[in-house]
């Protein structure tokens, strides 16, 4: 029983960050810092050395964008949502650095991710991160369940079986999902 009501208090304090309390914010924020932080270090080496973006700060914005004066909307089902939704902020901030970066150099330096390092069944190879956005783009209008299986294994680190309960599949629905979505994007990277 306990555990219930810890899980109650911890779904209340999510919920009410996310509406925009920063109370509650403030008090969820080291709560989830550390496992952030591991989520943006792992990012950021993925960078090129000369990044702007430090881990911290990456995971300031992210939660920023996710509980802060404006908050995202969002309804999190639970710690694991909240930390894959993250991620996925996480990636989208340093997607749109790149655009900007790159607007700024009018094309030029486009970042590479290893993908490697997050998912092994990527087989050792690095990618250009804007090239990745713009595949995900594509496959969440062709699969949106598989776009965003892809978002929360490779980006929010999620393993096979918190997939399958964050999208309430089962566990052998997602380990097929996520042959097709990396086969597909495989195949659009190797083409771009």
């Amino acid at each position: 029983m306990a555990g219930d009501a810890a899980s109650r208090d911890m779904q209340s304090l999510l919920d009410a960050a996310a509406a925009g309390d920063a109370v509650a914010a403030e008090r969820l924020f080291p709560i989830v810092y550390d496992e952030l932080h591991r989520i943006a270090a792992a990012y950021m080496r993925r960078e090129r050395p000369d990044h702007t973006l430090q881990a911290t700060a990456l995971v300031h914005e992210a939660f920023v964008r996710l509980v802060g004066p404006e908050p995202a909307a969002n309804r999190y089902e639970n710690m694991r949502h909240f930390v894959a939704a993250a991620a996925v902020a996480m990636r989208r901030i340093l997607v749109n650095h790149a655009k900007a970066r790159d607007a700024d150099k009018r094309g030029g330096g486009a970042q590479s991710v290893c993908l490697d390092s997050v998912s092994a069944e990527f087989n050792d190879r690095s990618i250009n991160l804007l090239a990745l956005d713009e595949s995900l783009r594509r496959l969440a209008e062709l699969d949106p369940r598989q776009a965003r299986l892809v978002e929360l294994r490779f980006f929010g680190g999620m393993s096979m079986e918190d997939c399958a309960e964050t999208l309430g599949i089962s566990v052998r629905t997602v380990q097929y999902e996520w042959a097709h979505a990396r086969a597909w994007l495989r195949g659009q990277l190797e083409e771009g």
